[in-house]
């Protein structure tokens, strides 16, 4: 046997003779592919010949036409595992490619020498690519790394439903399944409620979720199902039909950016379909109720409040009257899903709400409340986005405590590029240079600044400038639309509008001087004259409200915290106030 070897096969009855000849294919654990055009299938077995009899008896998978598989004299189960959840994540993300395996979940094991064994995954990927379709592998430069690297830094795969999933995440999704079940079951609607900081994994346990649900409840699928999978449990008899109550499924994502990347994962994925993705304005004025709304980024829905356009202002009012008969100012786009929905499913961070037409924290808190009262409540704790050993993401929003009650100590964060700067231009070449590196490295910044080029071309040289400190120029966005993965991105500043709901690898973030440092109270302060979100620091003489400076300040310094956790590499930080510099200095290496 040598120490790596992919072989290919006709996916046909007759074949498997041959591949019966091999030790390996009778009782080693191998990894194998199952292709038809662009239509892949991955799994992993012990008995690789009596699987692909399986495989065979199974009608969907006639379509598929050419099998390979992945032998290696270091297999074991565990790194066979590790390795099909790999191959299906980045299969997943590559363009073209239809993956056709449920979710039945994989939770991100340790394992013994798993680096090691991770190690040789991307060389792996290679080769089945190049084995499969040679002319797509040549249009990757670089080596394997390479080629898995530009995947990875794909909305594709940071949203894909086939992310494994760490024991953090997998326990609630069992919970939640477990609740759903005993509701269905029961004919009783229900309200659940995930929470958790940036880099938890909320978005990609509801992405996970809605695809694991699709499943759940529909026929049986091409493939085999891997009974010791973590919820092979709930694809039993009589979970299906269950679950196969929840025929009318939508997936709410409040920012525009965001929803427009889901909905390009979705329409990619099998038994899912990008019409499932959807506005709060669309559920609001849906004609049919639906079974089930999973809700991401719940805090970012809208009390009623001045909208971007009269056309949403006259909507807002409108789907009240339809919902209830007539308009209520205080109805919000939450009371709209709970009336248009008998299950949902909400993801919270109360932290994360940047303006005053965002929910109000006391009726996200009363939402989770009563979830828990209902024993319908769970919490993700697991930091999965940044590469930190300590709390990082309590530890700069202690530093951005408005009230200063909660400064912490100064801490370092050895596997963490954590970097304070006195120069933003040299901050921007060290964040081009990370760019360069590993992709997805770029500037955001506070709405210090007006969007003087708003709607001009990326390379318009006439549009001129919208940040300008001393010497250092740039531009805002060019484009909410997915702006992190787009190339324009490198010579641009995005604001907390286009980063929300995303990882980066590396952030440069510009504290703008709406932001400063009174040192005689040893607190922060907002200066209103510098902050530019007009809808940002907006009276709602509707509703009787006025916001004060203190009141603006936590969503400012709330909207810098969420700037400041994107970075899964690292966060690099630049402050324009002096005096706010000079206090934080201390607490960055």
């Amino acid at each position: 046997m040598t120490s790596s070897d992919i072989t290919e096969f006709p996916f046909r009855s007759k074949a498997l003779a041959g591949l019966g000849d091999q030790t390996t294919h009778l009782n080693w654990p191998v990894v194998y592919a199952l292709t038809g055009g662009k239509r892949i299938y991955i799994g992993e077995t012990l008995h690789l010949v009596t699987r692909m009899r399986q495989h065979l008896r199974t009608k969907e998978d006639l379509r598929l036409t050419r099998g390979r598989v992945v032998v290696r004299d270091r297999f074991n189960k565990s790194a066979c595992l590790d390795l099909e959840s790999h191959l299906i994540q980045w299969f997943a993300a590559q363009q073209g490619f239809t993956v056709l395996n449920e979710n039945n979940g994989i939770v991100d094991a340790d394992y013994f020498d798993r680096d090691s064994y991770r190690a040789s995954f991307p060389a792996i990927f290679e080769q089945l690519l190049s084995s499969i379709d040679p002319e797509l592998r040549r249009a990757y430069p670089g080596d394997a790394t390479d080629l898995v690297g530009a995947l990875e830094n794909t909305a594709l795969y940071k949203l894909s439903p086939y992310k494994a999933l760490n024991r953090d995440q997998a326990i609630a999704v069992e919970n939640i399944l477990e609740g759903l079940d005993l509701d269905l079951r029961a004919g009783r609607p229900s309200t659940s409620v995930v929470e958790g900081e940036p880099g938890t994994g909320k978005t990609v346990l509801a992405v996970f979720l809605i695809k694991l649900l699709r499943d759940l409840g529909a026929p049986p699928a091409a493939g085999v199902r891997e009974p010791d999978s973590p919820f092979a449990d709930f694809f039993a008899d009589g979970f299906r039909e269950v679950f196969g109550q929840l025929r009318r499924i939508g997936f709410v994502v409040p920012q525009k950016s965001l929803r427009s990347s889901v909905e390009r994962v979705f329409a990619k994925t099998p038994g899912l379909d990008k019409g499932m993705v959807l506005s709060p304005w669309e559920v609001g004025e849906a004609t049919e109720p639906f079974d089930l709304l999973i809700v991401d980024e719940t805090h970012r829905l809208s009390r009623r409040a001045n909208q971007a356009s009269a056309a949403l202002n006259a909507k807002f009012p409108a789907i009240n009257t339809t919902l209830w008969g007539s308009d209520d100012p205080d109805r919000t786009q939450l009371d709209w899903l709970l009336a248009r929905s008998t299950h949902q499913i909400f993801l919270v961070d109360v932290a994360q709400r940047i303006r005053p037409a965002d929910l109000p924290a006391p009726r996200l808190r009363a939402l989770a409340d009563q979830a828990r009262h209902d024993r319908r409540w769970y919490r993700l704790t697991s930091q999965m986005r940044m590469s930190v050993d300590h709390d990082y993401v309590g530890y700069i929003r202690g530093l951005l405590d408005p009230t200063g009650a909660d400064v912490p100590r100064p801490r370092r964060f050895p596997s963490y590029d954590l970097r304070f700067f006195d120069d933003v231009e040299v901050m921007r070449s060290a964040i081009r240079a990370r760019d360069d590196e590993v992709g997805l490295a770029r500037m955001v910044a506070g709405y210090a600044w007006p969007w003087r080029t708003k709607g001009a071309p990326a390379d318009s040289q006439a549009a001129g400038y919208d940040i300008e400190i001393g010497d250092f120029r740039m531009r805002w966005n060019s484009t909410t639309d997915d702006w992190v993965t787009r190339r324009c991105a490198r010579d641009e500043v995005g604001s907390v509008h286009t980063v929300q709901g995303y990882d980066l690898n590396y952030t440069g973030v510009i504290i703008g001087p709406d932001l400063s440092f009174d040192p005689v109270r040893g607190r922060l302060t907002f200066d209103r004259a510098a902050y530019s979100d007009r809808k940002g620091m907006e009276n709602n003489p509707l509703l009787g409200l006025r916001f004060d400076d203190d009141e603006l300040l936590e969503f400012v310094t709330n909207i810098y915290a969420v700037l400041m956790t994107r970075g899964m590499r690292g966060t690099y930080v630049y402050v324009c106030d002096p005096a706010l510099r000079e206090h934080l200095r201390h607490f960055f290496p």
